[in-house]
């Protein structure tokens, strides 16, 4: 492999840096279930305890602090006593009958449960932009889009955030105000078409006697919803197959398994920078980070919004898919094959010769171009373009999804060099064959500068996708792990400094 010649200090001076910053903003906060023992991972539960210094508080002593958690935390959070019920009900059991709560000890009850969580207490990073579904109210020649964000909060943990910006008219861009209380939405199980249910439970290694014995039940039970019929495909089961020593693991697997896709629903009076899309499924405990949101056409014209994110589970990564026709519901599911087993997969806005494409890093430094028949399984990739250039020694990967232009397929990369400095550049795919390279820009199009030089992670400038607009490439970017500025160049301009590829 040889290297091309270029430097991390050179920076297109058609570069325009815009001066928004947005900060994570620890009041951003939810009401999350807190069950006192297991963050420290305590081995007995302290549950029972709780329970019994709150039945034992007189009425008096009751209604004192259930008034003074209202009156704090009431403002500070949407249905906030609904929360307080539903954490509660969790830990009612321990709750000896015939005893009956009131709703003040019950709200009490489910307080001693509950913990407010800053998704944002550490960072709010690697942002990727769409256009908004509402363009109402606008300016002639602005654009009303949506940023999507990486929020990070206690202990790591990420989840998806949301703010709105609009651009235009001319090189002008301001952030809408982020005020308000935060709801996660409502998740709930979906469910599964057949084919795809034993597509994935074979991704997971599920393909002995057990499986086949479930999923041949579950043909059977035609006319109900896969969550509503897997515990009569197991009572199905014959008893043999159960009494094999792998049974119970085997069944947990797809128990698992089935529960790895999840729909979530927003109020419809939220918000979109009130709506956080937070870790609904045990591969995704850890964190949700990354989300490469593009609006996707298809073939028949109706558009939607799909994003890949990377869910972590403190071990593992894995990508997975969000699709949402309208950035209030959104459905959350596992991505299958050999390509989807890394972090940064980007999908094109488009079918391209009939079938659905997507970038991605699967051997975890080379960018390479996977294609899908149904968007959800993935063939092995080809590489597309490797490190080449000195601010890509360490590793490339994209920057999000592909941008259609009259000359190509423009997609800006992330190049990592000496000291692990994050770049931003640019390359340009054929329209017609996105295997092929055409150009490059021969230097990155952002570097950090000193003053981004500094954050939770040093020398890191970062972003999960841009768009284009009044022909300006419209780029919000983050800055070392911590904060999130917006950059655009003249998208002739940056062709024009492109160098073909040989």
């Amino acid at each position: 492999m040889t290297l091309e010649s270029g430097t991390v200090t050179l920076e297109p001076d058609l570069v325009t840096r815009h001066p928004l910053t947005l900060a994570a903003d620890p009041g951003r906060v939810i009401a999350k279930l807190f069950l006192p023992g297991e963050e420290g991972g305590e081995v007995h539960s302290r549950a029972a305890g709780i329970v019994a210094r709150v039945l034992a508080l007189t009425d008096g002593e009751v209604t004192g602090l259930v008034a003074a958690l209202l009156d704090r935390f009431e403002p500070r959070h949407r249905d906030y006593q609904g929360t307080l019920a539903r954490h509660a009900a969790i830990v009612a059991p321990r709750v000896r009958a015939p005893t009956e709560l009131s709703p003040s000890r019950t709200l009490l009850l489910g307080a001693c449960f509950t913990a407010e969580y800053a998704v944002e207490g550490a960072a709010v990073t690697n942002p990727s932009a769409v256009a908004h579904p509402d363009q109402s109210g606008l300016p002639a020649g602005a654009l009303r889009l949506v940023l999507s964000l990486r929020a990070v909060g206690e202990g790591h943990l990420s989840s998806i955030g949301f703010a709105v910006g609009v651009i235009g008219p001319g090189p002008t861009v301001r952030l809408e105000s982020r005020t308000g209380p935060l709801t996660t939405g409502l998740a709930v199980p979906v469910a599964w078409e057949r084919g795809r249910l034993r597509a994935l439970l074979a991704d997971h290694g599920l393909d002995d006697e057990v499986t086949r014995s479930v999923l041949d039940a579950l043909d059977a039970l035609e006319g109900s919803p896969v969550g509503g019929d897997l515990e009569q495909a197991f009572a199905r089961m014959p008893a043999d197959l159960l009494r094999r020593p792998q049974a119970a693991g085997i069944l947990a697997g797809i128990r698992s398994v089935a529960g790895t896709l999840r729909k979530v629903e927003f109020p419809a009076d939220s918000a979109l920078a009130q709506r956080v899309l937070w870790p609904t499924v045990a591969s995704e405990s850890q964190g949700m980070e990354d989300a490469r949101f593009v609006r996707f056409t298809a073939p028949d014209g109706t558009v939607d919004y799909r994003a890949t994110y990377t869910a972590y589970d403190g071990t593992d990564v894995a990508p997975r898919l969000l699709t949402s026709p309208n950035l209030r519901m959104f459905t959350t599911s596992p991505l299958t094959g050999q390509a989807a087993r890394n972090k940064g997969m980007a999908l094109f806005p488009r079918l391209v010769g009939g079938r659905h494409l997507a970038l991605c890093r699967s051997d975890g430094e080379t960018t390479g171009l996977t294609a899908s028949e149904d968007g959800l399984v993935w063939e092995p990739f080809r590489p597309v373009h490797e490190p080449r250039a000195t601010f890509e020694l360490i590793q490339v990967g994209n920057c999000g999804s592909p941008i259609e232009t009259s000359a190509g397929w423009l997609v800006l990369t992330h190049g990592v060099g000496p000291m692990r400095t994050y770049t931003v550049g640019a390359i340009l795919l054929d329209l017609e064959d996105p295997s092929i390279v055409v150009a490059a820009l021969p230097e990155p199009l952002l570097t950090p500068t000193a003053t981004e030089a500094e954050g939770y992670v040093p020398n890191v400038v970062y972003s999960c996708g841009g768009l284009v607009h009044d022909g300006r490439l419209w780029l919000p970017y983050g800055i070392g792990d911590s904060r999130v500025s917006m950059a655009s160049v003249p998208v002739e301009a940056l062709l024009a400094r492109m160098t073909p590829r040989a």
